[in-house]
């Protein structure tokens, strides 16, 4: 579990807008951490990510930034 903790942590390090965790399936999600406004949502910016592992949620959030 110390690993999770460990990238969770740098994830949450590099994009603090966002709360991240894993499912019991071991899919790695994001959040915002606070609400978007509808024009945020029109311009294609989401409030949760999803991707299979920790390199593909980086691509998302990454993505996100360039939305914003």
């Amino acid at each position: 579990m110390g690993d999770f903790e460990d990238a969770k942590s740098s994830v949450e390090s590099e994009f603090p807008a966002w709360l991240v965790w894993r499912s019991d399936a071991g899919r790695w999600y994001a959040t915002r951490r606070g609400d978007l406004t509808d024009a945020q949502l029109e311009a294609g910016q989401a409030m949760t990510v999803a991707a299979d592992d920790e390199p593909g949620l980086r691509a998302l959030l990454t993505e996100q930034r360039g939305r914003g």
